[in-house]
């Protein structure tokens, strides 16, 4: 639970690998924030506490979870939040299915996520649940625009340390493919709305035969507001994704899909659905009925597919023998055989896509060895930025770390902005007809006709939080006299509005001659050449491209996008202190499960926390807050430069160790300052002590690993369990409390 007690900074309690290293890294922050008199409180975000909260009337008062994600919503709109925020799950449907099942095991009354919903009663369970799914907490979090970019320190160690990079071959036959028509980039229709038709709006579905049905009412548009539709054609998704099944196997590589199934919760397990489908187009056609009978949903993935048909051996041949025909598959894990297709939460395109470009193109196929891959992105939205990174790559080879620059990034996000199909206006086309907008004065704002089975959707983008990402990019550029692109596209509709928004702010502001306004395409090749070239970009982008950007560029510059420093200055006067990427998070739990040794690196945490306590120094006028901050960035510098971060192979040191060499060196900078003696003199002995305990702790750290451990559940672990595995040693916890 939340602690109840008024916090200066909070620390999210998230999923996974973030969570588990906040285990041993939590209790060193509240000790050396103790001395300087900060108390650190924390808010449970994670999915299951937004399961728990979500069903309180099933739970008894001792399992009764609070609605910590509503009320760190409320408090980011406040001048005095300082929060601290972990990568948490952007939950999938086999995910979310997969924690309610463990919840229900530990005891917890949860009701069954309803796939097929037919009762009213079952309608409204699956939409308690739906409001909790995929990417729900960041459009209730953040209530400011994005400013990510690569930490001094870890942009330097980079360049002094740098990692391996994949070698590009000019005959590669990576490609990427996406649909030349009928997607979401070609459909899309935007409009910015006037004071007449701002209020309530509803989306209705008008059938062949006139028959109207309301999918969403009172849906609230205010003015100025971009409102923007579009939809992905079913019939022609299922073509093309045919068309490169069979262009994948006439080329001898690998069919690989990339899609975002977490966050844009209803559209992509959708088209990964269909990738399911077309790939095992000849069983689906001859045991479709029996299949359905077992449950078989193609959007859970092949997995799914195959553990509900597994006892069927008629189903299992033809499986086999299709798979047989098939192209080789980017695989998951090879050892294991999980391919590309088994769960759409494994393949993340913003993840997936820049570790492959940074292994030269390669992925790996179910031979265990890497290869040249097709990657099918079946949007043009965004495919692009890939496809032009490959052509870069092929033509002049793999960016060097030591010399290349950087690609900032300023990212339109507050107030919901643009959320990409990870909303309620996003619908599987029931039957041919029309989906329009329907706006408070009658207007039909946007009209399109579909067809039975096609995703239309919805996204906006308020004019407050526009004029605010377009200011603060502004001064962005004005701080660091870089070159600025916004990357928006003028031939596409929403991009076309927010265009007419730029234009103007630039020109009121006189620094039109210092932005370039480029399609994604153009500001992929411009950003490259700039920072190949040794020199910084800023690239300005929507919430997407955000996304998918403060991956592909850390990763390639950095080798990672954990490290990555991402603050979002909250409109109302806050702060939100972002700690990096957590695509790999799984694979980390696995390996701590199997041998105790977590791999899972917290710079995006020091760097997050030193940033959060330098604001709360400016904000608050506390000097100690600032001392703290300063020093936290002293052995940020410390780990990076010793190489004190986590190996990734067992019996070496993991992230625990990491943890420990923080606390030293933050100790030993507090107490070597002299902004401070009371914090000098409180620091001096935990300093020595940590010195002269070095190696009885790294002892204890490393005797626990190559053995497995329970934790007492994956997505609602045993607290006390997870605390006894991730502080291991005795010395340590003495010192550090």
């Amino acid at each position: 639970m939340a602690d109840s007690s008024k916090p200066d900074i909070l620390y999210t309690i998230v999923d996974e690998a973030p969570e588990l290293a906040s285990a041993s890294l939590l209790p060193i922050i509240r000790t050396f924030a103790g001395a300087a008199g900060i108390n650190v409180g924390t808010k449970d975000i994670s999915l299951a506490a937004r399961i728990l909260a979500t069903f309180p009337e099933k739970l008894t008062e001792a399992q009764r979870q609070s609605n910590d994600l509503a009320e760190l919503g409320e408090l980011v709109k406040s001048p005095d939040a300082n929060v601290i925020k972990l990568p948490n799950i952007s939950a999938s449907v086999p995910q979310l299915t997969a924690a309610v099942k463990e919840l229900q095991a530990q005891g917890y009354d949860i009701p069954d996520y309803p796939e097929t919903p037919t009762t009213d009663a079952e309608k409204a369970v699956r939409a308690r649940f739906d409001a909790i799914k995929g990417s729900a907490v960041n459009p209730v979090l953040r209530e400011g625009n994005s400013d990510r970019r690569a930490a001094k320190a870890v942009k330097s160690y980079a360049q002094n340390n740098p990692h391996r990079m994949g070698a590009w071959a000019s005959d590669s036959k990576t490609h990427v493919s996406s649909m030349s028509g009928n997607d979401f980039y070609s459909n899309e229709v935007a409009a910015t709305l006037t004071a007449d038709q701002a209020g309530p709006a509803k989306i209705e579905f008008v059938g062949k035969d006139g028959t109207t049905t309301v999918l969403k009412d009172n849906w609230p548009l205010i003015e100025g507001e971009v409102v923007d539709a579009t939809f992905m054609s079913a019939k022609a998704l299922d073509a093309f994704l045919t068309d490169q099944i069979e262009a994948t196997k006439k080329d001898g590589i690998l069919f690989s899909i990339h899609l975002k199934a977490t966050m844009m919760k209803v559209s992509d397990p959708i088209i990964f659905g269909h990738a399911v489908k077309a790939w095992l187009a000849p069983v689906f056609e001859k045991f479709g009925d029996e299949m359905a009978a077992l449950g078989v949903n193609p959007n859970s993935g092949l997995g799914d597919v195959l553990e509900r048909v597994k006892g069927n051996a008629e189903i299992m041949a033809a499986i086999e023998a299709c798979t047989a025909e098939r192209p080789a598959m980017f695989m998951v894990n090879s050892d294991k055989g999980i391919t590309n297709l088994h769960v759409p939460s494994d393949v993340i395109i913003d993840a997936s896509m820049p570790a492959l470009i940074r292994a030269g193109g390669k992925g790996w196929g179910p031979d265990g060895k890497e290869g040249d891959s097709n990657c099918v992105i079946p949007d043009d939205c965004y495919a692009p930025i890939y496809d032009e990174a490959i052509n870069f790559f092929k033509a002049n080879g793999a960016l060097n770390p030591t010399t290349v620059g950087t690609v900032q990034n300023v990212g339109l996000m507050a107030q919901k902005a643009e959320e990409y199909g990870s909303h309620p206006t996003t619908f599987e086309v029931p039957a041919d007809g029309t989906i329009r907008i329907v706006l408070a004065n009658g207007d039909v704002l946007h009209a399109l006709d579909v067809e039975a089975g096609d995703i239309w959707r919805a996204s906006t983008a308020k004019k407050a939080p526009i004029e605010n990402w377009i200011q603060l990019a502004i001064d962005r550029q004005r701080l660091t006299g870089v070159q600025a692109i916004f990357w928006l596209d003028e031939n596409r509709g929403h991009d076309a509005e927010v265009i007419k928004y730029v234009k103007a702010a630039l020109d009121a502001a006189g620094v039109a001659d210092k932005f370039a306004i480029m399609a994604p395409r153009e500001a992929t090749r411009a950003s490259l050449e700039t920072i190949t070239a040794g020199k910084d970009s800023i690239a300005i982008t929507g919430n997407v491209l955000r996304d998918y950007l403060t991956d592909l560029f850390p990763i390639l510059e950095l080798g990672t996008s954990a490290k990555m420093l991402s603050i979002v200055k909250l409109m109302n006067g806050g702060g939100m202190f972002e700690t990096g990427a957590g695509g790999s998070a799984p694979k980390h739990v696995q390996q701590l499960l199997e041998e105790n040794h977590l791999r899972w690196d917290s710079t995006g945490e020091f760097c997050a926390l030193s940033e959060s306590l330098n604001f709360l120094a400016d904000v608050r006028g506390n000097a100690k807050a600032a001392v703290l901050g300063a020093a936290a960035e002293v052995a940020t510098q410390g780990i990076l430069d010793q190489g004190r971060s986590p190996s990734r192979k067992v019996g070496e040191p993991d992230n625990r160790a990491s943890h420990y060499w923080f606390a030293r060196y933050w100790a030993e900078a507090l107490a070597a300052q002299q902004d401070d003696a009371d914090l000098a003199a409180h620091f001096k002995p935990i300093a020595e002590a940590l010195a002269a305990k070095e190696t009885e702790i790294l002892d204890q750290l490393a005797a626990v690993q190559g053995k497995p451990v329970d934790l007492g559940g994956y997505y609602h672990a045993d607290r006390a369990r997870t605390a006894e595995v991730m502080r291991p040693s005795a010395a340590l916890n003495a010192i550090i409390g």
